[in-house]
């Protein structure tokens, strides 16, 4: 049997979600905030990536640590553009990267304990 890397998967869809979702702003003529969430958004799946290849548990955690940084900004940026009226609701996103963040929680309190 395969072993899934679960949040692994979420963030690679989550990201390739992202970047329609921006691509939709860019449509809209919201530049700057499609390149913010373009931005913080791919980053996530970008370290949690990178975190596979950790030189030692502690590099592991900071990487999924700096994750869920950019994923707090990725909320922010999301949420903004929930509330404005003049963007695209971007609920289905804000619902993918709440599990993203409970997953990388989960993960990083586990790897913690390990220590």
């Amino acid at each position: 049997m395969e072993n899934r890397n679960v949040v692994l998967e979420k963030s690679f869809d989550f990201a390739l979600s992202i970047i329609a979702y921006s691509e939709l702003l860019e449509k809209n003529r919201k530049y700057v905030i499609a390149k913010q969430i373009l931005r913080s958004g791919t980053s996530v799946g970008a370290n949690i990536r990178e975190a596979q290849s950790a030189e030692s548990r502690a590099d592991f955690i900071h990487k999924l640590k700096i994750a869920d940084k950019e994923a707090n900004e990725t909320e922010y940026w999301l949420q903004l553009c929930q509330y404005a009226k003049s963007y695209p609701n971007p609920d289905q996103l804000e619902d993918t990267l709440i599990e993203i963040k409970k997953l990388l929680t989960k993960i990083i309190s586990t790897s913690k304990s390990k220590r």
